[in-house]
């Protein structure tokens, strides 16, 4: 299907990258915001798995504070506790219900967070969830005038896991918690594998860019040899299933990955994210079924579909092979867009993301090491901006 293959490829490429700025670290070291005795924690990731009713529901992340005693580094060591609503919900003063040993989940603002943490223990609630008022998460320090003797942990949850969770317990639902910040191992398996399994889609991509040069290569000779010049000369004006990066291409290419970085900052909200999901499932298609029809023609029993073509309407002259495997690809990205969210969809998020990997590699060329350094600089650029 060449399809302004030019465009397609840098919107695809951009939306595939599109999830790298959103990765953070387990431990996150700040030497900016002030440090001093009972106010020195590290600002850690905090896993926050709930239950509704007894039964396992979804899993929060938030940001533990400077302050407070450290929590427990494995789930199976952590304690499920009940969660209770602060009332009032700032938690500014003295709670009105009574709390023995819950977790406490109140609202940001109107006073200082160790003073929240002080009423919460004082009111003898085990911990502080603080819901913040954006979407995002914020480091919580010490006043330089806090009481920072506080025995209870203390974190900070992004506002829709925190409105999700009061909104269960004002329809009277019982939801209970567990708080823990796992630790980073010595070797992380999961970036073995991911690492492992980036090194083999460059590898895949690259053999694949060699096979297609030498059969282009084996088919011009044949055409020198066997057919007239009429025949080269058709041949040579056809579209070559190549896209080249010069340098225009590639400041075009920065330009849109800013802008679409600066929308992605802006405006993250819910038919955003739809609209994400949307584009990788198009780019997936199309990466798939390229690798599909390309792995099914080096079988004998499958080339006769793939030299065969047919004639669509806006696609124009598709291989039969083509057509065949095209609907299992597009099930294939609508049933993971559908279930998404559940644990193994990273499965089919991977398969559909190293598919479109391995068709951008293969058909986009940079022709020199001028338009390279300019990638790779801009790259640069880029990279520290996001920082």
């Amino acid at each position: 299907m060449e399809i302004n293959r030019g465009v397609l490829i840098v919107v695809l490429i951009v939306v595939s990258s599109a999830g790298l700025g959103l990765a953070g670290d387990i431990v996150h070291q700040d030497d900016v915001a002030p440090k001093r005795p009972g106010c020195a924690n590290n600002f850690v990731l905090v896993k926050v798995p709930t239950w509704i009713n007894g039964l396992e529901d979804n899993e929060y992340v938030g940001v533990g504070a400077r302050f407070g005693p450290t929590l427990e580094s494995k789930e199976k060591h952590a304690n499920h506790t009940r969660l209770a609503l602060a009332d009032p919900p700032d938690c500014c003063s003295k709670p009105r219900n009574q709390l023995t040993g819950e977790v406490i989940l109140v609202h940001r603002g109107n006073c200082s967070f160790t003073m929240k943490a002080n009423v919460a223990e004082e009111a003898g609630a085990s911990a502080i969830l603080i819901i913040n008022n954006q979407t995002e998460l914020f480091k919580m320090v010490c006043e330089s005038d806090a009481d920072v003797d506080i025995k209870i942990p203390a974190l900070m949850l992004p506002q829709d896991a925190g409105s999700r969770l009061e909104k269960y317990i004002s329809n009277n639902t019982m939801v209970s918690v567990a708080l823990y910040s796992p630790k980073r191992p010595a070797v992380d398996i999961a970036e073995v594998f991911l690492w492992l399994m980036a090194v083999g889609t460059i590898l895949c991509a690259s053999y694949w860019s060699a096979w297609t040069a030498r059969e282009v290569a084996i088919e011009q000779d044949k055409l020198l040899k066997d057919a007239s010049e009429e025949i080269l000369e058709v041949r040579g004006a056809g579209s070559s299933g190549f896209v080249d990066i010069n340098t225009m291409s590639a400041i075009f290419f920065v330009v849109a990955a800013s802008c679409f970085l600066v929308m992605l900052y802006k405006l993250m909200s819910f038919w955003f994210v739809e609209v994400l999901v949307v584009l990788f499932c198009i780019g997936g298609v199309e990466g798939l079924q390229t690798c599909l029809v390309t792995l099914l023609s080096c079988f004998r029993c499958f080339q006769r579909f793939a030299e065969s073509f047919i004639k669509v309407p806006l696609f124009g002259a598709v291989s039969h092979l083509t057509l065949a495997v095209c609907p299992f690809c597009i099930t294939f990205a609508v049933v993971w867009a559908v279930y998404r969210r559940i644990s193994f969809a990273w499965i089919g998020q991977d398969i559909l993301g190293i598919a479109l990997i391995i068709t951008v590699l293969q058909i986009v060329r940079v022709p020199n090491l001028k338009v390279s350094l300019l990638l790779a600089f801009f790259r640069l650029l880029l990279r520290d901006a996001c920082i």
